[in-house]
């Protein structure tokens, strides 16, 4: 008998026939026709005397069933075409490239960022979006611990959020703490929070923890939003303060900031202000993450993503590590939050519905789980893509939607995913079954 290698040879997908193609193309047709019948084909409106008026826009919905059918075939080429190109790379050539990739591109975006507020200092609305974008960017790192580094999938990231905003609104206007003060604070609260949340979900996964986070998401802001009391219920929290300059204001007064220096005030100053704080919030984030995936715990979380059931197996405490990836997410969460309150001034539950939760969720699956460099790439593109397309309100949700679904086909993993272990062979080793025999 020859010895045989362990591991099952790669496959080359075959591809499919035309008879294939034509087959799912006019499923997919059937199944628009049968959806956008009644919601494009019929329009019906109440007339002036309260009968029910209705005409018919066929036209429109065969150019909509059309469209189905021509794409349906468009992505099944490309997908057989991908496939076929598609050769399986060895770990070391997926750590070298994205390497090479982070090596030029971090660096890059990193300046860039130090140098918004001077390149656009004159143009309010950049630096509100360069804003934007940090705040969603620190969202999306907090959450890619849960969801990218230990595999819990969370649909209701935005309560610790909430969380966050509202512990500071509540400590800063009740005791005059300042935001210095209550940023850890806020922290600490939404990390409490995160605690909680992991103990009801322990024995969950898939999509029975995504239901359970998302129902946590809805219960925080039903909260927010009965609880009048102290939350101050739709009405929200308003006169939230500003942070100051290590206790100096950065206002018009003459104990102001400007003033000290012998400047002419300007309300761009706080803004800049504001940038640079939630640029060191988020590389503070990118740097504590990184740190914590050398560490034991962030190899736990990795185990556990990989398969928990062999996690327990070489006796990692997988309820430990559920509760610090919880736990650590919606600190970053927290700190987020109350950048958010300290930034509006005001803050109400409608800032903290399902929708931010799942734009989060999209930066991180889009940008490539586990990925730092993707995340950011994925917050710059889509906040600051949708606020490109502003002007086309009524098409750029469906432009979005279709370059997500071609963004899942043409990179499945993300814009930079890959989700290789911190630890790994220093070398590709081909174990035969004689090796395995002789205990080798």
């Amino acid at each position: 008998m020859t010895d045989q290698s362990i591991a099952a040879p790669v496959r080359k997908p075959q591809a499919r026939g035309a008879a294939f193609i034509l087959k799912k193309s006019l499923l997919s047709a059937l199944v628009a026709l049968v959806l956008f019948s009644l919601m494009i084909g019929v329009r019906t409106e109440a007339g002036p005397t309260g009968q029910l008026i209705f005409w018919t826009r066929f036209g429109d919905l065969a150019m909509i069933v059309v469209t189905v059918f021509a794409g349906s075939i468009l992505i099944e080429l490309l997908r057989q075409r991908l496939a076929a190109r598609r050769t399986p790379l060895v770990p070391e050539t997926t750590r070298a490239s994205v390497a090479k990739l982070g090596r030029y591109v971090a660096p890059a975006l990193l300046g860039f960022a130090l140098l918004v507020p001077i390149i656009f200092y004159n143009q309010r609305y950049m630096l509100d979006l360069g804003i934007l974008v940090l705040t969603y960017v620190m969202l999306g790192w907090g959450l890619n611990i849960v969801v990218g580094l230990a595999g819990l999938l969370d649909l209701g990231y935005v309560a610790f959020y909430a969380v966050g905003a509202y512990s500071y609104a509540l400590l800063s206007t009740t005791f005059g703490l300042s935001f210095w003060i209550c940023l850890p604070l806020a922290g600490i609260l939404a990390a409490f929070w995160g605690m909680l949340l992991g103990f009801p979900v322990l024995r969950l996964r898939g999509d029975y923890l995504a239901i359970v986070t998302l129902a946590f998401g809805e219960i925080i802001r039903l909260v927010l939003l009965n609880w009048q009391d102290i939350t101050g219920g739709p009405n929200g929290i308003s006169g939230v303060p500003r942070p100051t300059f290590f206790g100096i204001p950065l206002d018009a007064t003459d104990n102001g900031l400007a003033a000290r220096l012998g400047m002419p005030f300007s309300p761009t100053h706080r803004v800049v202000f504001l940038f640079y704080i939630i640029l060191a919030l988020a590389l503070l984030t990118n740097w504590v993450t990184i740190r914590l995936r050398g560490l034991p715990i962030g190899r736990a979380w990795e185990a556990l993503r990989e398969d928990e059931v062999a996690c327990r197996s070489l006796g990692i405490n997988t309820t430990t590590t559920k509760l610090t990836a919880f736990a650590t997410g919606a600190m970053f969460g927290g700190f987020a939050g109350a950048f958010f309150a300290t930034r509006q001034g005001f803050i109400s539950p409608e800032s903290f519905t399902f929708q931010e939760s799942a734009l989060v969720l999209a930066i991180v699956v889009l940008g490539g789980m586990g990925s730092q460099l993707g995340v950011a790439l994925a917050a710059l593109a889509m906040i600051g893509g949708f606020e490109l397309f502003r002007g086309f309100e009524q098409f750029r949700m469906l432009f979005f939607g279709g370059a997500m679904v071609l963004l899942m086909i043409w990179r499945p993993r993300g814009l930079v995913g890959h989700r290789d272990p911190t630890v790994f062979l220093g070398e590709r080793t081909t174990i035969s079954a004689a090796m395995v025999r002789e205990g080798r």
